[in-house]
């Protein structure tokens, strides 16, 4: 009564490797899924980094957009109060500006419609096209800041009055 049948000490022994095997295989499977997430975690912040560089080079580009649309109206009424300096021509550098401004809209447009199915390359030829039409308008806007303390220094010694003989 009372006996139970003892199992063979060598019957321990044949399933341990198959617990150490499936043990190990379990290990594998989530280290692998692991590195996925790590991988797929790294590329879905280097996506919202490349969004978010891509808006900001946006929002400048737009702000010197519109600082050089300022530069050329003050530029402009200057000159307008003095019919002696050459007119400029400021209705073809408007021009360029509101085309600029335009094709900042469709870029921002872009990004609104498709950047969540945009590739990574995609985003970052994106980024590099603001970022060569911002170098392009970075001596434009030097230029325009130049001309602007010339004009203002040209106005200033045509205002002053000349000495009487």
């Amino acid at each position: 009564m009372g006996q139970t049948a003892a199992v063979p000490r060598h019957a321990d022994l044949s399933v341990q490797p198959f617990l150490t095997l499936g043990i190990v295989a379990l290990l594998a499977f989530a280290l692998a899924v692991a590195c996925a997430a790590l991988l797929r975690r790294r590329r879905l912040d280097r996506r919202a980094d490349s969004l978010r560089r891509l808006l900001q080079l946006a929002d400048q580009v737009e702000a010197d957009l519109k600082t050089c649309r300022s530069g050329l109206q003050q530029a402009h009424a200057v000159i307008s109060l003095n019919p002696d300096l050459p007119a400029a021509s400021e209705q073809e550098a408007q021009q360029a500006i509101d085309a600029g401004l335009r094709s900042l809209l469709q870029q921002r447009i872009w990004v609104r419609d498709r950047s969540a199915r945009a590739s990574q390359q995609e985003l970052d030829e994106a980024a590099s096209t603001l970022r060569t039409i911002r170098d392009r308008l970075e001596p434009l806007m030097h230029a325009l800041e130049r001309a602007h303390h010339e004009l203002d220094a040209a106005m200033r010694e045509h205002i002053r009055p000349e000495p009487h003989a």
